[in-house]
């Protein structure tokens, strides 16, 4: 049986492995591997990407997020309002610092924060506010800043899954204070290994962050140390993979969009329920997830005829053991459990052949009929 994989890296590698041997081995060739020229050339080409000022490469989107919330000043006692629709790093990095997430339900159209009920969950600790551009679909940026500017709050934009896509014509990374990206190999902008970063427009913000991540140290020794830092620097010969990617991205992009339309079309007659995509967003499609009663039913169905799909997230992160002590129950996020119980991803990656997006979609008709 020929299988169907969620994400072909391999197909991608294909098609730019020369240039990918000629810039890695260019690093290797120059002896510089840490923090050198590529690595600042990255950093200059996503901020600009980004439509931000300045990019701090770090060693994964993890890392960018501590950092970032280090930088601004989030400490032991201090909330942070974010959605549990998301992977765990985005709280883990909160509790990291001795905050505590304080977790807001989700728009059952977008899965981003609820905006609506922000309010709600703002007290008088709330330091600052992290929106998840969740599988590549923007938040409802203008109601965050606009409660942010409010209240006080720091926003940083989680947008690991989401580079390069558009909210009201501007580019997720500059429409909050600061944002992070991860460079995961399956993230749309995915390395050969592990990579993050921070981009920001606030010049303070971006130079705390670089001494940061290099132990706190003086950026003109790196003997003189000023805070407590961390030792999370993007490799160069990551860096110099990535810059050939980010030449592609757009392209690739835009081929995601294009499969997810085709997607879109081919199941508008079954009982799913597609992404949902507002005109005053572009989003990237960094997975196609959709919402089905039988999830478990047809996930196995599609599996047993070669067909790779994964659920993501099964487990919101206010239900996790691990957040057990902050009281939270069963039914209190009722939207962010309903698209948990539901929802799982289809295989989408830029390479996918229109025949296979066929295959899929004709599976799932199959399933219902």
């Amino acid at each position: 049986m020929n299988k169907t994989p969620l994400l072909d890296l391999k197909a991608q590698y294909k098609g730019i492995q020369e240039e990918v041997k000629e810039a890695v081995l260019g690093v290797l060739e120059s002896g510089r591997y840490i923090l050198g020229p590529q690595v600042q050339a990255l950093e200059e080409e996503v901020a600009a990407f980004s439509g931000a000022r300045f990019g701090i490469g770090v060693a994964n989107g993890t890392d960018a997020l501590v950092l970032a919330l280090d930088a601004a000043g989030v400490g032991p006692g201090d909330e942070v309002l974010t959605t549990p629709f998301t992977f765990f790093a985005t709280a883990e990095s909160i509790s990291r610092l001795g905050a505590v997430p304080v977790f807001v339900d989700i728009d059952p159209k977008t899965y981003n924060l609820d905006t609506y009920q922000l309010e709600k969950k703002r007290t008088e600790k709330t330091k600052a506010i992290i929106p998840v551009h969740i599988f590549g679909q923007p938040a409802n940026m203008d109601e965050i800043t606009a409660f942010a500017k409010t209240h006080g709050l720091f926003v940083l934009e989680d947008a690991a899954q989401a580079i390069g896509a558009e909210y009201k014509g501007r580019r997720v990374g500059s429409l909050g204070d600061a944002a992070t990206f991860s460079f995961f190999p399956t993230k749309n902008l995915g390395g050969y290994g592990d990579g993050g970063m921070v981009v920001t427009d606030d010049e303070e913000l971006a130079a705390r962050i670089r001494s940061l991540r290099v132990h706190g140290s003086d950026p003109k020794s790196k003997y003189l140390n000023r805070l407590i830092g961390y030792n999370s620097r993007l490799d160069e010969l990551q860096a110099a993979a990535l810059r050939v990617k980010l030449q592609y991205l757009e392209e690739w992009n835009e081929a995601r969009r294009n499969h997810a339309r085709l997607y879109d079309r081919l199941l508008a007659e079954v009982p799913v329920v597609t992404p949902f995509s507002s005109e005053d967003v572009n989003p990237i499609y960094h997975l196609y997830i959709i919402q089905a009663e039988e999830k478990e039913g047809l996930m196995t169905y599609l599996r047993e005829r070669g067909i790779a799909v994964n659920a993501y997230y099964p487990v919101p992160l206010h239900l996790q053991e691990v957040y057990r002590e902050l009281g939270f129950r069963e039914g209190d996020l009722p939207v962010a459990e309903a698209v948990s119980k539901r929802s799982f991803a289809l295989p989408l990656y830029p390479e996918m052949k229109e025949e296979t997006i066929h295959f899929i979609a004709d599976t799932v008709n199959t399933f219902y009929q």
